[in-house]
């Protein structure tokens, strides 16, 4: 959750950041520093914020947790700015900032090709709501040591805009494993060889329908919920080293309207 204040002119020259988590950058590197200050630069507006950022999605995960911010603070921004910029335009400046920043200013659903920053919305493949269970171990993976081991010989041949029209017109659920494709698997796996061991485990919970890592890992997503839930909170839940977070799929209803908690 990221609550922006804007500051007053006679108090500020600059913005200012605070965040629960611990090891979260709290100066310019910060994504959601950048972003404001982006605005700022695309708008020509003066405006400063106060901004504190209840952070709980994990680091390192794949998730894409600093790029939502960054999309978040675009998307604040712009409404406390008085909407001077369209979401065509927060979508072309946030390739600026990084190429993950622009599927979340999508309405949550979108087919994402070049670096990530082009982007064609999609219908939701699953209603909001649909259950999914993320795993995480608290090791991380650093991305660029997963992409410089990546072996360029072993992508996947599928077609892409096959797959989606696959993953579109079958349903998600329906879909075979084996098009579940995450071409990041297998040099992640190399690098941590235990991430591979943990995904093949998950593979055995009855009630999850697709298992899969997200991104350049380390996090592990479950759609579905486990049938025995109690042993899946005994055998996951308390292992050390290992993170569980029970979620849901959200989309946002508007362009008009940021994402909601459910």
């Amino acid at each position: 959750t990221l609550q922006l204040r804007v500051l007053t002119k006679e108090d500020a020259d600059e913005d200012t950041f605070s965040c629960n988590m611990k090891g979260v950058p709290t100066d310019q590197t910060n994504l959601v520093l950048r972003a404001l200050t982006l605005m700022r630069e695309k708008t020509g507006e003066t405006m400063y914020f106060d901004a504190d950022l209840f952070k709980e999605c994990p680091a390192q995960a794949g998730l894409g947790g600093g790029s939502a911010n960054a999309a978040t603070a675009m998307f604040g921004a712009n409404e406390l700015m008085g909407r001077p910029a369209t979401l065509e335009q927060l979508v072309e400046w946030s390739g600026d900032l990084g190429s993950d920043i622009t599927f979340f200013l999508s309405r949550g659903t979108a087919y994402c090709t070049g670096r990530g920053e082009i982007m064609t919305p999609i219908d939701p493949p699953l209603p909001a709501g649909t259950p999914l269970c993320i795993v995480k171990p608290d090791v991380g993976l650093s991305t660029p040591a997963v992409f410089k081991s990546l072996d360029y010989d072993l992508l996947s041949t599928e077609d892409p805009e096959a797959l989606l029209k696959e993953f579109t017109e079958t349903g998600v659920e329906n879909v075979d494993n084996s098009k579940y494709i995450n071409d990041l698997e297998a040099p992640a796996f190399k690098n941590l060889p235990e991430l591979l061991a943990l995904k093949e485990e998950l593979l055995q919970v009855e009630g999850f329908d697709h298992v899969m890592m997200s991104g350049s890992g380390t996090s592990i997503f479950c759609i579905g919920t486990p049938v025995d839930k109690t042993q899946f909170d005994e055998t996951f839940g308390k292992r050390e080293g290992l993170q569980v977070f029970y979620a849901e799929f959200i989309n946002r209803p508007d362009d008009g309207v940021w994402y909601e908690r459910p």
